[in-house]
């Protein structure tokens, strides 16, 4: 899943709904956009998505999005299932004031650890041989080393995605099941063991648009009194996890050890 059509830079709202919420949105997205060409078989056209958090010891980046730092990123290898042959991805997700911008590139597994340990990627490491995917590789390994960033969190959720048939400047994503654990590790596992569910059985709807938002998606919202709110899910799953207990400092959420790859 290379996900190309994502858009590089957007803007972003969210809203936390119910299930019932949810499907009584969907057949007005669906007048305008179509499921995304990765649909899977899950409930609704649903994929997984699997998200590992890079972090300092100090959660530098949870702490930017908590104090609402205006430019801010987060760093997290993403995947979409535990296959060998399938990609990882590097992905750098920035906020510059209202703005999002997302960089990525696509890593074969194998290559992950000698990556992270600050090795060049070869070609045969790359899983697609473009520039902007190398330089945006590179760029993640500087930002996490500038960091001392580590993997902190495993984060993971079926996403129902629609799309433009014709262009990529508005993309709508359902998130369900939200769930979050520590992990450490680069195993690349879509397991989880003993997780939080920070938003319960609430459905996170993102809207996501290049320069202004289009009138139909002001409708929606309108219509269906949706509420804007903050729906951060790593900063969402590291509080559970401090309300669980699983933290070392109650005043910073030092939640984990730094370890090696």
């Amino acid at each position: 899943m290379s996900d190309t059509r994502l858009q590089r830079q957007r803007f972003e709202k969210k809203y936390r709904i119910s299930e019932d919420l949810a499907l009584a949105v969907r057949p007005f997205i669906r007048s305008y956009l179509e499921l995304d060409e990765h649909g899977g078989t899950g409930p609704n056209g649903s994929y997984p998505v699997h998200s590992l958090y890079f972090d300092s010891d100090q959660l530098a980046t949870y702490w930017m999005t908590v104090n609402g730092a205006k430019n801010r990123f987060k760093l997290r290898l993403r995947f979409y299932n535990d296959q060998p042959d399938s990609p990882v991805f590097f992905e750098i997700k920035r906020r510059i004031n209202k703005c999002i911008l997302k960089r990525r590139g696509a890593v074969r597994k194998a290559g992950v650890p000698w990556i992270l340990a600050g090795h060049l990627p070869t070609d045969d490491e790359m899983f697609f041989h473009e520039p902007e995917q190398l330089g945006a590789v590179m760029s993640f390994c500087e930002l996490m080393q500038d960091l001392g960033a580590r993997p902190k969190l495993h984060v993971t959720y079926l996403r129902e995605a629609w799309i433009h048939p014709a262009h990529d400047r508005v993309r709508v994503t359902f998130d369900r099941d939200v769930r979050g654990e520590r992990d450490t590790t680069t195993r690349f596992s879509t397991l989880t063991s003993h997780p939080v569910r920070p938003f319960g059985d609430e459905v996170i709807l993102e809207l996501k648009y290049t320069d202004r938002c289009p009138d139909w998606l002001r409708e929606m919202v309108e219509r269906f009194e949706l509420i804007q709110c903050s729906a951060a899910k790593y900063c969402e799953c590291i509080d559970a996890l401090a309300d669980r207990g699983d933290r070392f400092n109650a005043s910073t959420h030092q939640l984990f050890n730094a370890s090696p790859f």
